[in-house]
């Protein structure tokens, strides 16, 4: 296939049509289009988009370049949550396990850290021995036993995304809605979805911090949900300050279990209780957010929700004692207390900077190539608008050596910020959008 036409004619501002795109992502997941290409393909579209036609069309094209995960024969609802990526954003791990637990099929499909967020398959393979490569034969016999599986994108799905995911993370052009859309999307119809959840992060800390296109975004993804048969929701939720305490993938993972015990962070529950009550609804397990709300701390306080995590980790080869005993995750050998500078409000937790702190000591990847840390990372106490004293305690290191305790101190230098006074937070669950339109939940503050 010869692409230097395509490149040129997407940078000069035209379209490509259908049967081009279909050829291009067959040819890219061959390995007859070099990476360079793609790449030069990829910052095009990155400064000129993509029309409507054109998403449709890249994400049918990702989404035939590979195998899909049958599901059909399950009598109950079959949904999936995604989100668009944030620091501290553990809800997958928390969330999955209760949806299941209460009827619904979950077969999660999830990826590794982009820029400068945490990545679900990390944290997940923090676990000793847990797998994520499942085969799509072993992931729908562990969805039709447990209800549940927690799996990466295989080559069997979508290979022409998979190797543009990589390529857009090392590229610049992760932020471009056309490809973030038909990424997302590609992958989740690959699943054999009922429905489908989207949790669309806004704030300074999410790849398209700005309300508007964040609901661009959701508005493209539920198009192409609805071309589909999938019925897609999207909540617009907050990334103006890292989501829980734990920040990191074993760490998080930590926080994950602890929440599945009724002990999660406020700010992490809202957020899961949210996202769980909108798939519950679409997976016909209950008919008012009401009764998902009560559904969810029930399985949560009567130990259901845990039990199925520990399942899910012991059918997918990972020690399901981490359940019970969080210890067996992989610690960091050195953890230092980082503490206030001066006495104040706390008016900034940056994200962005909390997330490149975390690949500066390790834990995050610079290149597709690099290997994480799974033991490195914060644990961030102190909420934007806690008043603090000089000296007191308001995050932990947790470091390989001293020189990533030098450069964890750096990141929250940089991240945090102590005032006179704090503006008021981000409301962390804003909006609630659908195909029949845009929903305030929320409004943000004065």
């Amino acid at each position: 296939m010869i692409v230097l036409p395509l490149i040129e004619r997407k940078r000069d501002g035209g379209r490509l049509a259908p049967d081009e795109w279909r050829a291009l992502a067959e040819a890219y997941a061959a390995g007859a289009v070099p990476d360079y290409q793609m790449a030069a393909l990829l910052m095009a579209i990155y400064f000129r988009g993509l029309d409507r036609e054109e998403i449709g069309a890249l994400t049918d094209a990702m989404l035939r370049s590979g195998a899909a995960l049958d599901l059909s024969h399950l009598r109950v609802g079959r949904v999936d949550k995604h989100s668009t990526g944030g620091v501290g954003d553990k809800v997958s791990l928390v969330l999955a396990p209760i949806v299941a637990a209460l009827g619904v099929a979950v077969p999660m499909m999830s990826g590794r850290g982009l820029g400068h967020t945490g990545g679900t398959l990390d944290k997940l393979e923090s676990i000793p021995g847990f797998r994520t490569d499942l085969s799509l034969a072993d992931a729908a016999r562990q969805v039709e036993a447990l209800g549940c599986a927690l799996i990466g994108q295989t080559g069997e799905i979508a290979p022409a995304d998979r190797r543009m995911y990589a390529l857009r993370d090392v590229t610049g052009t992760v932020e471009a809605i056309p490809l973030i859309a038909a990424s997302i999307m590609s992958k989740k119809l690959a699943e054999g979805l009922t429905g489908l959840v989207l949790d669309v992060k806004r704030g300074s800390g999410a790849f398209l911090p700005e309300l508007d296109r964040g609901l661009e975004l959701a508005r493209t993804m539920i198009a192409l949900g609805a071309d589909h048969g999938c019925p897609t929701v999207a909540l617009i939720t907050a990334m103006d300050r890292p989501l829980g305490r734990a920040c990191g993938n074993a760490l998080e993972v930590e926080e994950s279990v602890l929440a599945l015990r009724g002990e999660g962070p406020d700010d992490l529950m809202t957020v899961t209780y949210a996202l769980g009550a909108e798939m519950l609804l679409l997976g016909g397990a209950c008919d008012t957010r009401e009764a998902a709300h009560a559904a969810m701390r029930a399985v949560v306080a009567d130990g259901r929700a845990a039990a199925k995590l520990a399942e899910i980790v012991e059918a997918q080869g990972g020690n399901p004692g981490v359940v019970e005993d969080p210890a067996v995750l992989p610690q960091a050998p050195v953890t230092r207390v980082w503490r206030a500078p001066r006495a104040g409000v706390v008016a900034r937790i940056e994200p962005r900077a909390v997330g490149r702190g975390i690949i500066d000591l390790g834990g995050g990847r610079r290149t597709v190539a690099d290997a994480v840390d799974p033991a490195v990372g914060f644990v961030i106490t102190a909420r934007p608008g806690d008043r603090v004293a000089a000296g007191a305690p308001l995050a932990t290191i947790h470091a390989r050596d001293e020189a990533g305790v030098e450069a964890g101190r750096a990141a929250l230098e940089a991240a945090v910020r102590i005032a006179d006074e704090a503006p008021p937070p981000l409301p962390l669950v804003s909006h609630r959008v659908t195909a029949s339109g845009v929903e305030v939940l929320s409004p943000d503050p004065a």
